[in-house]
């Protein structure tokens, strides 16, 4: 007998940054998507993706490329903004769903750059349903004062960084490894689809 899985996408984006303010013109842009899909139901990771975002206002700068690994030449043949979002509904079911991210800046620089881009929101609303941010849960359940960053917090719950951090694909396999932690510990959110 098959048990009903419950899917849950861990996202993590990188965006287009600069040591100090953008030049002129220039807005944080998403460049790289990491998702990994965690099977709530059978605790464990099921797959991991990324999707190279083409930056359309900005570029990505040396300090960008020295933080998150990505390159100007690497982004470029990445797809539209609004290509990746019919991606994650498509082909990973945002909008139906739940998702998660380490706090709250993924879901408004998806809400931002939606916006901006005249692209319809890829994961439906309420976001309030939708999305759970894993770094507020990690800290109520941890009885912590301040939040933690996500390396900080793996140290915490004593599980490894697996690979390079502000890297996209591989924070949000980290995250979800914070998540099932999490899941464990039942402090996890029932989540609604």
């Amino acid at each position: 007998m098959q048990h009903k899985s419950t899917l849950l996408n861990v996202i993590d984006v990188e965006a287009t940054c600069w040591d100090g303010q953008p030049p002129p013109g220039s807005v944080n842009e998403i460049i790289e998507i990491g998702l990994t899909v965690v099977d709530l139901s059978a605790g464990h990771r099921v797959s991991r993706h990324r999707i190279l975002v083409r930056p359309a206002r900005s570029r990505v700068s040396e300090f960008c490329t020295e933080l998150t690994g990505l390159t100007q030449a690497e982004v470029e043949r990445g797809v539209p903004f609004a290509e990746a979002c019919r991606i994650l509904v498509d082909e990973y079911g945002a909008g139906r769903r739940p998702w998660a991210s380490w706090g709250e800046y993924d879901r408004r620089q998806f809400a931002r750059q939606s916006q901006a881009d005249g692209v319809a929101y890829p994961f439906g609303y309420p976001t309030e349903r939708t999305h759970t941010n894993a770094k507020a849960v990690f800290t109520t359940a941890y009885g912590l004062r301040r939040k933690p960053g996500m390396a900080q917090a793996l140290q915490i719950a004593g599980l490894p960084l697996e690979g390079r951090h502000h890297s996209g694909e591989d924070d949000a396999w980290n995250i979800a490894a914070l998540i099932l932690d999490l899941q464990t510990r039942d402090a996890w959110p029932t989540t609604v689809p």
